[in-house]
């Protein structure tokens, strides 16, 4: 890794872990709960330690004067909700545009098991190289997603975190397995910091409980982003989060210092 991809690693993570919060959601959903007055959720999960935020280049304006000093990463591919197939990512920007949008790294979706992996195989290669030349770190989105696909599947999700590092990614996201010990199998598939996406919100406690499960198993922390940017109070459950990933507190534990309701 070069001292520029290294440098703006840095910036989106702590000490080699990462809280980062996608909120890219817009394009695939629509102005949801959480993103209609993005700038205050973006202040309230940086005031509440997230690492980074991460958003489509088109959102950038309303992204640096509201992130407190945290990273920023941009998205490069998407699909919306009402298309004709979610799981079809199209390039919605390049690692120019990125830079030039002020991001500290770039982001890819490639839903490995479907019947777009060909073509999203080819954009991360794409995207990998240019962002070599300009000395940004690629965040791969990495997802078993397809026909006879469990998305959930260790063994499948350590086929996906592999096809990202294969492919030349610096981090990459995954799903979590549902328990510590097969997660396990995920992380030792690379070499690569793996950190997990949030999915449906399900709760605080699950939420966290989860992200504990990863961190045990060898995780390197979490890109979540409805579990946080919907959640009532979105600097509290930032804080809960970035406790469990940075300082190793328990579920229970995080709860209690964010000040939510420990629930039964």
């Amino acid at each position: 890794m070069d001292v520029g991809t290294a440098a703006r690693l840095e910036r989106i993570g702590t000490d080699g872990t990462h809280v980062i919060v996608p909120m890219d959601h817009g394009i695939t959903l629509g102005a949801v709960n959480g993103l209609v007055d993005i700038e205050s959720t973006i202040d309230a999960v940086t005031r509440g330690g997230a690492d980074a935020v991460l958003t489509q280049k088109g959102i950038a304006p309303r992204v640096h004067d509201n992130k407190n000093g945290a990273g920023y990463v941009v998205h490069l591919n998407a699909s919306t909700s009402i298309g004709p197939d979610n799981n079809d990512k199209r390039m919605t920007g390049t690692v120019k545009e990125a830079v030039r949008a002020g991001a500290d790294a770039v982001s890819l979706h490639v839903n490995v098991g479907s019947e777009y992996e060909r073509e999203q195989m080819e954009d991360l290669a794409r995207v990998t190289e240019e962002a070599a030349e300009y000395g940004v770190p690629v965040l791969a989105m990495a997802y078993a997603r397809g026909p006879g696909v469990d998305e959930h599947d260790a063994e499948s999700l350590g086929h996906a975190v592999r096809f990202a590092e294969e492919v030349g990614s610096d981090v990459v996201k995954t799903a979590y397995s549902g328990d510590t010990e097969s997660f396990e199998r995920v992380v030792e598939s690379t070499r690569l910091p793996v950190v997990i996406a949030g999915g449906e919100p399900e709760g605080d406690r699950a939420t966290l409980e989860a992200v504990r499960g990863a961190m045990d198993a060898g995780a390197a922390g979490v890109s979540m982003g409805r579990s946080i940017f919907q959640h009532d109070d979105p600097e509290a459950i930032t804080r809960a989060v970035t406790s469990v990933v940075h300082d190793g507190s328990s579920a229970e534990d995080a709860l209690g210092e964010a000040g939510l309701a420990v629930e039964a």
